[in-house]
């Protein structure tokens, strides 16, 4: 059974006349185009230390099995806007797990979607803890719950936001949780 040791956020944006070639220049932006990649859904396991983009891009090599979170989202409308997030929440305790969410948008601003996307993962984490909150309350209130809580100690996000090319070409923006 494998269970990653490391982990790194990366994004990335791609311009296009072709969807595909578009993903696949986000990816190059974001460094992991060398890869095969497999996307997993969102737990952060016990122990993973997070590492620098620049750390994990150097222990990445061409053709492996790379598992990662990924958001991704695209569009040929000229200047439509599109984001991408990946949201983090660990607990205080290490040798539980956290959570990672994906979140991609419309219209949405780099700031909206990357905080949704951590509102996302923290929800999900204060849940598992048992963590009472209210479900209507801003995401500002709810986080300062979460930490006072004693049980969640970080979140965080990573997002990737741009405007449709204005000549309709595909831009793809993508945001991803890389694991090493």
């Amino acid at each position: 059974m494998y269970v990653p040791k490391e982990i790194f956020f990366t994004k990335g944006v791609g311009v296009h006349k072709d969807r595909l070639a578009s993903f696949e220049l986000a990816l190059r932006k974001a460094g992991i185009e060398k890869c095969n990649l497999v996307y997993v859904s969102s737990i952060f396991p016990p122990q993973c230390r997070q590492v620098t983009r620049s750390a994990g891009l150097k222990k990445l090599k061409p053709g492996a099995i790379t598992f990662c979170v990924m958001a991704r989202n695209d569009t040929n409308e000229p200047n439509r806007l599109v984001s991408s997030a990946i949201g983090l929440a660990l607990p205080s305790d290490t040798a539980e797990y956290g959570y990672l969410s994906e979140h991609h948008a419309y219209g949405e601003t780099e700031k909206k979607t990357g905080e949704y996307a951590e509102d996302l993962a923290a929800t999900m984490l204060a849940t598992t803890l048992g963590i009472e909150f209210d479900v209507n309350a801003a995401w500002s209130e709810r986080e300062q719950t979460y930490k006072a809580s004693g049980k969640i100690i970080k979140t965080k996000h990573t997002c990737q936001s741009a405007e449709g090319d204005k000549n309709g070409l595909w831009t793809t923006v993508i945001a991803a949780a890389v694991f090493l």
